[in-house]
């Protein structure tokens, strides 16, 4: 597992071990779960994700690649 060193202010870091002691959880899950929240995920996790999307929505991949792209266009010319 990979490590990481952030700067938080005193003021960001003493909220941050609050939560986490009210949450009952640690700082690292904490942050794992804001990532997950702002949908940072490794490739092989969004890939599966789309994956499980398409065949709920009952899509072959090249039927979802257009759907996709149709979306992106119409979300750019907004």
């Amino acid at each position: 597992m990979a490590r990481l060193t952030i700067t938080l202010s005193d003021e960001q870091h003493r909220a941050l071990r609050e939560v986490a002691v009210q949450r009952g959880k640690t700082i690292g899950q904490l942050i794992e779960e804001s990532l997950e929240a702002y949908g940072i995920k490794s490739a092989r996790s969004a890939e599966a994700l789309v994956a499980k999307a398409r065949a709920r929505a009952g899509l072959t991949g090249r039927r979802a690649l257009r759907v996709a792209v149709a979306e992106t266009r119409a979300a750019r010319r907004r």
